[in-house]
């Protein structure tokens, strides 16, 4: 008796505790709820962390992340406004900002997913076919790139290169006007990879060759004008030293010169007789050797010394 007596009490108790964990609910940080009864939104969206309480087994807790969430695409093959052929594969980052009209019109991430691959490729292909290929593959405006140059009377006008990050942030700008519909909040697109098809890769492979050779030509001429703009420097700051030195060379020369004059005036004015003796004997050692004939008259000035000496030798005798 005993025990059938709390069976009731029991189930009773069960019972409760059933109805109250189906009226309880927990919304934590993460997180973000909706209502809904019989499918149909009732209240306000939940967005603040807490435990609130719901009719049990009436209505229904959908709960939806706060956190950014990631959306991939697939690579999509779409032509550049020049005609090539890329594919292009983009990421973006997204939240749900507002829950109700989220569930309304997507229900799930899934649904969300769905729209953006059509938002998201949408907008990348009309911004991918607006702009030719260079614009796409560079992301910065380097020096030893080509550009596009258009000279207009003396002005020079360099035309600007957007690069990859400008047109990524074009795309975004573009999606995220229809993302609010969804209750979607659009943050970031990426353009995760590029890459060329087969036929473009080739081409554009040849075409960054030709590019770097003709840069490294440029280099080259630039190279060798300062070469000669320095040997030419060299070569006239060279004449100048020699020309300096040259000069000062003759200068030391003719000083010299004139101070070896003024001592042999100086010497021949002491005794003129015996200078012309010293000077006729060096005359003598240039001239002769062991082996010389020399044939003079006796009135020779060269003679004079020899036959002086001759005669002297034979009045000795």
């Amino acid at each position: 008796m005993r025990l059938e007596k709390w069976i009731p009490i029991g189930v009773v108790v069960i019972i409760g505790i059933i109805v109250l964990s189906s009226a309880f609910y927990v919304v934590d940080e993460t997180q973000q709820a909706v209502i809904t009864e019989f499918g149909q939104p009732v209240g306000k969206p939940i967005t603040k962390a807490g435990l609130y309480i719901k009719k049990p087994f009436i209505q229904k807790v959908n709960y939806f992340d706060k956190r950014l969430l990631i959306w991939d695409g697939s690579p999509t093959q779409i032509p550049t406004s020049d005609k090539k052929y890329i594919w292009v594969d983009t990421t973006a980052r997204w939240k749900i900002v507002d829950p109700l009209r989220f569930l309304q019109s997507v229900k799930s991430e899934r649904g969300a997913h769905a729209r953006l691959d059509d938002i998201i490729d949408s907008a990348t292909r009309d911004k991918i076919t607006a702009n030719p290929l260079y614009q796409i593959v560079r992301n910065s405006n380097r020096q030893f790139i080509v550009t596009e140059v258009f000279v207009q009377g003396k002005e020079e006008m360099r035309e600007v290169i957007k690069g990859r990050e400008l047109i990524s942030r074009e795309i975004l700008k573009e999606a995220a006007k229809l993302t609010p519909q969804y209750g979607i909040e659009l943050v970031d697109v990426r353009i995760k990879r590029l890459n060329y098809v087969k036929e473009v890769r080739e081409k554009v492979y040849a075409r960054m060759i030709s590019e770097r050779k003709r840069v490294a030509e440029q280099y080259r001429s630039e190279g060798q004008g300062k070469k000669a703009e320095i040997e030419g420097m060299r070569e006239k700051e060279l004449q100048r030293i020699t020309s300096e030195a040259y000069k000062k060379a003759q200068i030391i020369k003719g000083q010299a010169d004139a101070k070896a004059t003024k001592i042999y005036a100086q010497a021949y004015s002491k005794d003129p007789e015996f200078y012309s003796f010293l000077k006729t004997l060096d005359t003598y050692e240039k001239t002769f050797s062991g082996d010389s004939v020399i044939i003079l008259t006796t009135d020779s000035e060269l003679y004079k010394y020899l036959k002086s000496t001759t005669l002297n030798k034979s009045s000795n005798k």
